[in-house]
């Protein structure tokens, strides 16, 4: 068994999917139709619900309603299981085809709206991504296809990771903090538009006794009445996607270059 603080030693080399596993025989006292599949589901729907800081084994035993052993004799530690969590969260995202001979823009549009819905509806993935290695089969098959992906536009070898950080680090976080707003929302009780109301009405009201951020603030207002929308979603949505294009467009112009 793999335990913690050796993992935290060796991050780099210990993972679920690298560390040999002690294949476990069935005990007559194990719960019956408990296996590790039911227990990947149960974590991240608890993750979902409550988020990684308040998750333990010991929640998530009473969530499945068996002991915290039971859930041990499926997986080793916290972090295997979380690691589990991770990539079969990985494994909703649907992938396009990412032949050569499509429409690399469309494909890479296609996997960038895939892995931002990822990272909203599961706001718990953003802090997990780099802290484990993400080779799992759903992390693998979701990173090939975005460096395929990347060969399809035609930049040149030593520009393709640049250009494929340029998009992902970008919907990672455009998706981090929607994620954090909706959790945020969800959480008090308020649609998003409520929330963001309720906030630009505070802000109005301390304008007069904060003269020091009105500028700030009157510029920002500005900005946020040119770019449209009648809904908090609607703006995000319009945000996302300009700035999809103009990654496109960049990717043209350094490919023409």
């Amino acid at each position: 068994m793999v335990n913690d603080v050796d993992r935290a030693k060796r991050p780099a080399r210990i993972s679920v999917w690298l560390a040999p596993r002690t294949e476990r025989g069935r005990r007559s006292a194990q719960p019956s139709g408990l296996d590790r599949r039911k227990i990947i589901d149960a974590a991240v729907r608890l993750l979902d619900a409550e988020g990684s800081a308040k998750f333990s084994m010991r929640r998530l035993a009473a969530e499945l309603d068996v002991t915290a052993m039971s859930v041990y004799w499926y997986v080793d530690t916290k972090d295997e299981l979380l690691e589990l969590a991770l990539d079969s969260v990985y494994g909703t995202i649907r992938l396009p085809d990412v032949s050569p001979e499509g429409e690399w823009r469309e494909q890479l549009r296609a996997l960038a709206r895939e892995y931002r819905t990822v990272l909203v509806r599961h706001p718990w993935v953003s802090a997990l991504i780099g802290n484990f290695l993400n080779i799992g089969p759903h992390s693998m098959a979701f990173s090939f296809a975005v460096q395929q992906v990347m060969r399809n536009t035609g930049l040149p070898p030593e520009g393709q990771m640049g250009g494929l950080a340029a998009v992902f680090q970008f919907v990672y976080g455009f998706g981090t903090i929607e994620g954090q707003f909706v959790q945020r929302c969800a959480s008090a009780g308020v649609s998003e538009d409520e929330y963001y109301r309720e906030a630009l009405g505070t802000i109005q009201g301390q304008l007069d006794e904060q003269p020091e951020i009105r500028r700030t603030f009157e510029s920002a207002s500005e900005l946020m009445e040119a770019r449209g929308g009648t809904t908090v979603a609607d703006m995000r949505e319009r945000d996302f996607v300009f700035a999809l294009d103009l990654l496109v467009a960049g990717i043209e112009a350094m490919r023409a270059r």
